[in-house]
């Protein structure tokens, strides 16, 4: 199905990794740590600065890959790995974009399944990469039928 789209990337996408976005998130994980949302303590870090946590960088925008189409429903999450050179600090810009890396299929006990490998990247304004997050969505027979049609 996506063979034909394997290294195609998506434009870089400018985002700001903003204060109060960053505390709405960390509250809504559950991790009020204050290296991520009061600034005395982050001032007091290694860092100097308060830092985001890990998974922060899925809500930014990571831009479209042209002519690649997965749906908002029916997909299953199958695996998502960060790997990080630096921690993301409150106030920056991150310019973000997606690599599909690879697509390939399994037969499962509920029918052909599609595993789609999206690599998603974070860069500095230098274009040093902060952090990229490698992610597995699995498309289940009935949404792939879907998909052919």
């Amino acid at each position: 199905m996506y063979k034909d789209q394997i290294g195609n990337k998506s434009n870089k996408v400018k985002n700001i990794v903003e204060r109060g976005m960053l505390k709405k998130f960390a509250e809504s994980i559950g991790d009020p740590h204050p290296i991520f949302i009061n600034e005395e303590y982050g001032k007091q870090t290694r860092y100097g600065q308060n830092i985001a946590p890990p998974t922060f960088p899925r809500v930014f925008d990571y831009g479209d890959i042209e002519g690649l189409y997965l749906p908002n429903i029916g997909l299953i999450h199958g695996e998502q790995i960060y790997h990080y050179e630096r921690p993301l600090f409150v106030g920056e810009e991150v310019y973000c974009y997606t690599e599909l890396m690879d697509y390939y299929e399994k037969e499962g006990n509920n029918g052909l399944l599609g595993f789609v490998i999206l690599k998603r990247y974070g860069e500095d304004l230098e274009g040093k990469t902060i952090f990229t997050e490698s992610q597995t969505v699995i498309i289940s027979e009935t949404v792939r039928k879907e998909l052919i049609r």
